[in-house]
C-alpha cells in the first residue's frame, strides 16, 4: 500500500488508476505504474462524460471505506485516468480501512 495513499491530520489523499465504462464498479487493489508511482485501480461502469465517471469513483470508495459520501471528492485528474482522491476522516482509520480492502483484493487474485 505504500505510496498508494498520503495522510493528512484530517483524512488521506489516495492516487486512484481509474478505468471508467467497466463492466462492474469495482475496486482492484493497488497496481504500480512505469515510473514506480503507486496508485489504487479502480473500475467503474459510468461513462467519462459530464463528471459521471468521477462521481461514480467518488460514491465507490465512500461505500468502500465506509464513509459518507460527501467526505469523498476527485481533486486532481479531473480528466485524466490517474486520480487524486481526498477522503476525509480519521487518518489512522482510513488506513486501516484501505489495507484490508487492498489485502483482501490480493488474496482474491
Amino acid at each position: 500500500m505504500d505510496g498508494a495513499f498520503r495522510t493528512q491530520e484530517d483524512g488521506i489523499t489516495v492516487f486512484v488508476r481509474l478505468t471508467p465504462k467497466a463492466a462492474k464498479d469495482a475496486v482492484e487493489g493497488v497496481g504500480e505504474a512505469a515510473d514506480g508511482r503507486r496508485h489504487l485501480i479502480a473500475r467503474v461502469r459510468a461513462v467519462p462524460a459530464d463528471g459521471k465517471a468521477n462521481k461514480a469513483l467518488e460514491k465507490l470508495l465512500a461505500k468502500a471505506l465506509g464513509v459518507a459520501g460527501g467526505n469523498v471528492s476527485v481533486t486532481g485528474g479531473a480528466t485524466s485516468r490517474l486520480k487524486q482522491v481526498r477522503v476525509s476522516g480519521d487518518a489512522t482509520e482510513l488506513v486501516r480501512k484501505l489495507e484490508v480492502l487492498c489485502s483482501s483484493k490480493a488474496e482474491q487474485s
